[in-house]
């Protein structure tokens, strides 16, 4: 098993539920599809490409490593000749994700590593709009499926929000495919990708399953410091100058 692991950040990042057209809801985390329309986009593979499908059998798992603040826009559209109404729109702000991607095939994942550096089309974290800050940021591990990688690697939060984070461990929320995870909590999403074909856009079900990963803080002060001081030692030390 070879896996790579892909760091997700952006001012914006949307990941569309079951939405309908007056309010686009979004997961709290990259939703599969998502993670597979990112690599496809990689790949130069267009919207209808059947290969897409084959994309579903990558093993999957995502970290949320920096939870996001909910955002929530609104436009106004003419959805028929003089009828405009509202629609809703919702965002992840400032999050950071670690997701990873596995598979038997090594090729394969060679493949998709240097992909994700040369794209083809242009990536996008969700919606089209939300482009990632920056290069992606990728990893490579062996003999580890990526919910077992996901568990070993470091906080990959912002720095900032380490250092406002008050303790020693921050719990991250760790989503993988049902198999990668036995015996743990599991439920059905329809996250399966059938086609991106936006005439048709259709998605079947999956099984998820949950877990916590704890992870260091490497900004959290050393509470284990030297504090067993000797304060007549120093004051003999003055004494004898």
């Amino acid at each position: 098993m070879k896996t790579v692991t892909i760091r997700l950040t952006a001012p914006l990042q949307s990941y569309g539920d079951e939405a309908n057209f007056d309010r686009r809801t979004s997961y709290d985390y990259p939703s599969k599809s998502a993670i597979v329309g990112l690599i496809a986009a990689a790949l130069g593979y267009r919207r209808t490409d059947s290969r897409i499908q084959t994309l579903n059998q990558l093993d999957y798992a995502v970290r949320i490593d920096q939870p996001a603040e909910p955002l929530t826009d609104f436009q106004i559209v003419e959805w028929k000749r003089g009828k405009r109404k509202l629609t809703y729109r919702d965002y992840l702000q400032d999050a950071v994700f670690l997701a990873a991607v596995g598979s038997e095939d090594d090729a394969l994942i060679d493949r998709i590593y240097w992909a994700l550096h040369h794209p083809r089309f242009q990536l996008s974290l969700g919606r089209r709009a939300n482009v990632p800050a920056g290069p992606i940021m990728t990893e490579i591990a062996l003999g580890s499926n990526p919910a077992q990688v996901l568990q070993f690697l470091s906080w990959h939060a912002s720095r900032f929000y380490m250092k406002k984070t008050k303790s020693a461990t921050f719990v991250a929320e760790l989503i993988a495919d049902a198999a990668l995870l036995p015996n743990h909590r599991s439920s059905m999403v329809k996250d399966n990708v059938i086609t991106f074909d936006q005439r048709e856009r259709q998605y079947g079900f999956r099984a998820v399953a949950f877990d916590r990963v704890p992870l260091e803080n490497p900004y959290h002060p050393d509470r284990t410091a030297e504090t067993d001081h000797d304060m007549m030692t120093f004051l003999w030390k003055e004494d004898q100058r």
